[in-house]
């Protein structure tokens, strides 16, 4: 059975390459945006490993490099998520290690050298981590909160050296991925409403970032991130209002339609300027996605499927791009400051994950089927009113 599946996918996989689909023209750019004047961003994080496995991206049927297709459609920034010592990825890979730190530094050599900006995202995990789970690494588990905090700091604070070194240093930094019921569970973790740990945490990772750029020509703006706009009145009243975490640059949100209790557009603006106007902080959609179908190739189950759409935005290539280029203008409109579209890249490939072979995330990504640049990464170019 085992053989027969890797044959299937094999087959699906050159059927990929080798299939027709419509090519879709690159609009004539209205404007490229400057990553600090209105960030638009991509979460390339799978991108090395996709490439590794064989896994092609095209414009107009012909073969491009990602970054640099990226940069040449607008996109100013590259998001990568950072994993503490992720060896659990060691027999799904075939032995080699993704969003580690040297990973990382790939991809953010090769954002820079296409002339994007970074924002490096730090799980302080081994493995994922989400409103779910937020492990802490394996080497952390056993520490007392003071050790915890201190491990917090010294790996932040390496991490950046470690880039200084080599001329990456990112322009963002995210403290946490998606930190709604806190961070480095069990220590770090919001009970019964108390934000005091995981709000220690938090100044541990700032502190770090704070003292590096002291001595650093790029001084990273910190984001802290908390998922879905239902979620982020009560995280930041506790984070911000109870816990006076203020010394951070960006509120960033996840906002993705099938879990969100926001699904107008009217919403997302009314939500960020209360945001804005509470807080006076940056505001930015730091993960985000929209399907373009409903179908998918491989064997591996979409997460999003044929009912999880928005109304007035079918799941098509143009429901797409237009629920893009709304989005971005509802987040402009209440003074938001950027987007990062996660993981647009992750197109089906021979790639492996624990959960399958291929993508979960095809019909999100912004290139179709057989790896052709599709309409919505005309968004990024888009003229919007500021």
């Amino acid at each position: 059975m085992k053989a027969a599946l890797v044959v299937l996918i094999s087959v699906l996989f050159i059927f990929c390459k080798s299939g027709k689909e419509t090519v879709n023209p690159k609009l004539p750019a209205a404007k490229k945006y400057k990553w600090d004047e209105f960030c638009m961003g991509a979460d390339l994080s799978y991108v090395n490993q996709i490439l590794d496995k064989g896994g092609v991206y095209k414009d107009s049927g012909k073969i491009k490099d990602p970054y640099e297709l990226f940069a040449s459609y607008g996109t100013n920034t590259v998001r990568v998520r950072l994993w503490h010592s992720p060896t659990w990825q060691l027999p799904v890979t075939g032995g080699k290690l993704y969003s580690d730190l040297y990973d990382v530094e790939k991809t953010i050599r090769r954002s820079k050298a296409a002339g994007m900006a970074v924002s490096l995202d730090l799980h302080y995990s081994d493995d994922w981590a989400d409103p779910q789970k937020q492990a802490p690494p394996a080497v952390w588990e056993d520490l007392s909160f003071e050790l915890l905090k201190d491990s917090v700091y010294q790996y932040t604070l390496n991490v950046l050296k470690y880039l200084q070194s080599k001329n990456l240093v990112p322009e963002m930094i995210q403290i946490g991925n998606e930190t709604n019921p806190g961070m480095l569970f069990p220590k770090g973790q919001i009970v019964n409403g108390n934000f005091k740990p995981f709000a220690e945490l938090l100044k541990s990772g700032i502190k770090a970032v704070r003292d590096f750029s002291a001595t650093s020509t790029i001084k990273p703006q910190i984001i802290l991130h908390v998922a879905q706009l239902q979620d982020a009145g009560w995280w930041t009243k506790g984070v911000i209002g109870i816990e006076k975490v203020t010394d951070f640059d960006i509120i960033g949100l996840s906002h993705y339609s099938k879990w969100s209790k926001v699904n107008t557009m009217q919403g997302v603006t009314d939500t960020i300027r209360s945001l804005v106007t509470l807080y006076n902080k940056k505001v930015m959609v730091v993960e985000t996605a929209y399907p373009w179908t409903g179908s998918n190739l491989d064997s591996y189950n979409n997460l999003f499927g044929t009912t999880d759409s928005v109304v007035g935005y079918p799941l098509s290539p143009e429901g797409q791009h237009a629920y893009m280029k709304d989005l971005v203008q509802a987040i402009i409109s209440g003074g938001g400051t950027g987007i990062q579209y996660w993981e647009p890249a992750w197109i089906t490939s021979p790639m492996r994950d624990r959960w399958g072979t291929g993508s979960s995330w095809e019909n999100n990504a912004l290139f179709g089927f057989y790896g052709n640049v599709l309409p919505a990464m005309n968004y990024m170019t888009a003229d919007y009113k500021f």
